[in-house]
């Protein structure tokens, strides 16, 4: 009935709604994806924020304190080395949610162009490429990413290219599915028939029709990055002390976790309720953006 009557008040004014305008309504009126990518601009805003919101810097020690519990001073309490969990909490988002967003970047540039190419060379070369692709991922990604931090070192921007350039491979076969249906579009032919290049079509015609499946998948791939930050800073190849990360924080806690708990159900609450939203908010885009809607 609701549809019903938007349909009409539509009809009546006689303007037309874009695909864009309609996927954003269906968005919104997804209540737990609203929610969920609001808790995400927050704790984008507030660990961004971490030079002025933590109380404490956050190699600051207080050996003679120790691992204290939460108190007035020390909201979420202090580590083995008397540091305040907060405040580290809130730096270690910073490196977590960095890796997230510019893993997942180098992630859609590889797999959007390599998808691309593939979908419109089609063919034998389709062929190849897509078996470059499986082999891959029968590879395990984990080992990729532990031997590329071991022989380049522990920076943290190769973390975030050796993350990303792995990561890939879902996105590539995505891409070169829509790409082969896009290429037998009218559109795409009329293009091809005035003589465009190559690179004007998939610049013009092909890249803005693919957007909205692109934005969705990577929502859904920055919760899986930052998941193997977490798991490579737990094996100790992340990031260096005395700056941190969840993952980092996670495993620390984990060590003393029957003696001093806080240092672990923090930073997994943070973590967990952060991964969770993520995943909640791009599974909302990717019905909001369905097509068969």
């Amino acid at each position: 009935m609701k549809k019903d009557l938007k349909t009409a008040k539509v009809c009546e004014s006689g303007a037309a709604v874009s695909p864009l305008r309609r996927s954003l309504e269906r968005f919104c009126e997804n209540r737990s994806a609203v929610c969920a990518g609001t808790f995400v601009l927050l704790m984008l805003v507030v660990c961004g924020a971490a030079d002025f919101l933590a109380p404490y810097p956050f190699e600051a020690q207080d050996l003679n304190l120790g691992a204290a519990g939460p108190s007035r001073e020390h909201w979420l309490g202090t580590d083995t080395l008397g540091r305040d969990v907060l405040s580290r909490l809130l730096y270690g988002g910073q490196i977590s949610l960095k890796v997230g967003l510019i893993a997942t970047a180098v992630s859609c540039a590889i797999g959007v162009g390599f998808g691309m190419l593939a979908g419109w060379l089609g063919g034998v070369r389709d062929s190849v490429m897509m078996r470059f692709v499986d082999i891959l991922y029968a590879l395990p990604f984990t080992l990729f990413v532990i031997l590329l931090t071991v022989l380049f070192g522990q920076e943290m921007w190769l973390i975030y290219v050796a993350i990303g350039a792995i990561s890939w491979l879902t996105m590539a076969r995505i891409v070169r599915n829509q790409t082969r249906e896009l290429r037998t579009q009218a559109f795409v032919e009329a293009a091809i028939c005035m003589g465009q290049s190559t690179r004007k079509i998939m610049a013009r015609h092909l890249l803005p029709n693919l957007l909205g499946t692109v934005i969705v998948y990577a929502t859904l791939t920055v919760p899986g990055v930052m998941l193997m930050e977490a798991f490579i800073s737990f094996l100790g190849l992340g990031v260096k002390p005395p700056m941190t990360s969840w993952g980092l924080m996670i495993k620390e806690g984990a060590d003393v976790m029957q003696d001093y708990p806080w240092l672990l159900l923090f930073p997994g609450a943070f973590f967990a309720g952060t991964l969770f939203a993520l995943n909640l908010f791009g599974d909302g885009l990717r019905d909001a953006f369905d097509p068969k809607k």
